[in-house]
């Protein structure tokens, strides 16, 4: 019996390569790039290769979202944890977390170039509203004030201006804007 063609299978790495490339894509080129063919012929990976993991592109559009959604989830955790004050820990976290995509390396600022354009899409869309309700719910005790929806609008506007170069600030305006925005997560 012949060993040839026959290589260790490893779903989870082809599955996040597959999504990496369809950001890369997206990113580059926008989202009519974003076909099964160009992400199978971008990642290597054969179109039944890509099927398998993502049978139509909406599926693949909603876990590239899925996927986004999870880094969030995880930067806002991150933060959390490390946030001794219960009063507004969720606003401060999404706060840092938007702050952060600023930083990001190379290879990963793609998926937060990604991510405005997949708002473009109505069913994307949706469930971003979905994520921000249900966030909303769970932290209604700690950060349901008006202050604290300030700064999750403003978080997303810093985000926005990092994410399109579009505000010159130097860094100790920027710096006496965050710190303004944590005392509002405190009042």
């Amino acid at each position: 019996m012949s060993t040839a063609h026959h290589r260790k299978k490893q779903p989870l790495f082809v599955r996040q390569q597959l999504l990496e490339v369809a950001a890369r894509l997206a990113s580059e080129k926008g989202m009519t790039a974003v076909t099964l063919d160009a992400v199978s012929g971008a990642s290597g990976v054969s179109k039944g290769g890509l099927l398998h993991h993502f049978p139509s592109k909406n599926m693949l559009l909603e876990a590239l979202f899925d996927s986004l959604l999870e880094r969030l989830d995880a930067a806002i955790e991150e933060a959390m944890r490390a946030d001794p004050l219960p009063h507004g820990r969720f606003t401060r976290g999404y706060l840092h977390a938007c702050l952060a995509l600023r930083d990001q390396p190379e290879g990963t600022k793609d998926w937060a170039q990604v991510t405005m354009v997949l708002l473009t899409e109505p069913q994307l869309r949706q469930r971003w509203h979905e994520w921000v309700r249900e966030r909303s719910e769970e932290y209604v005790g700690t950060d349901s004030s008006v202050d604290a929806a300030i700064v999750r609008l403003a978080a997303d506007g810093i985000w926005l201006a990092d994410l399109l170069g579009s505000h010159d600030m130097d860094e100790s305006a920027r710096q006496r804007l965050i710190d303004r925005l944590i005392e509002l997560t405190q009042l």
